[in-house]
């Protein structure tokens, strides 16, 4: 496995919509490649990695979020992933692998259904809370070349916009 160089925020990748992985791509390469992503994710502690923020134009991101029950935890792979139910409300803090050392309150849905294809081709549909939710709608955001800046507030995202430009200039944004 290898550890993927992830891009930041304002690469192009990231504010450009992926295009559907094709029928044709399922197979040996793909599944490394899913790995490679896992293992990328797990080395910067994260929770979700989505194909754009490791400079890869494709609908697909992998989760691993964590549960009060380890043994539920589950790592899921969705491949051209379509949201089709959204419920309820929470607003809580949010980062991005993408945006290294910015954190802003975000609001999202409390409940998510998604349908998706995984690692085999084979259709899927998962139906998630809290953490997770948030996860499959900020990956899905990047597959869809939306960022978590678009999410906020004008307020918050001008504030965050302002960081991210300090950040560039003490060198710790890439």
């Amino acid at each position: 496995m290898a550890i993927l160089p992830i891009v930041h925020y304002p690469e192009p990748v990231l504010l450009t919509v992926g295009k559907p992985v094709g029928e044709d791509e399922f197979g040996e390469e793909l599944t490394r490649y899913v790995e490679d992503m896992f293992a990328t994710m797990a080395d910067a502690h994260g929770v979700g990695l989505a194909a754009p923020q490791v400079g890869l134009s494709k609908r697909l991101f992998v989760m691993d979020t964590p549960e009060t029950d380890e043994r539920a935890r589950e790592r899921h792979v969705l491949i051209n992933p379509e949201i089709i139910h959204v419920e309820g409300e929470q607003n809580g803090d949010e980062g991005c692998l993408s945006f290294p050392g910015l954190y802003q309150t975000v609001r999202r849905e409390m409940r998510v259904i998604a349908r998706a294809q995984n690692i085999k081709g084979e259709q899927v549909e998962i139906d998630v809370q809290d953490l997770a939710a948030r996860c499959i709608l900020h990956e899905t955001d990047h597959c869809d070349g939306i960022v978590f800046l678009d999410r906020m507030t004008p307020l918050k995202r001008q504030f965050a916009k302002r960081k991210i430009k300090t950040l560039q200039k003490t060198g710790k944004w890439n």
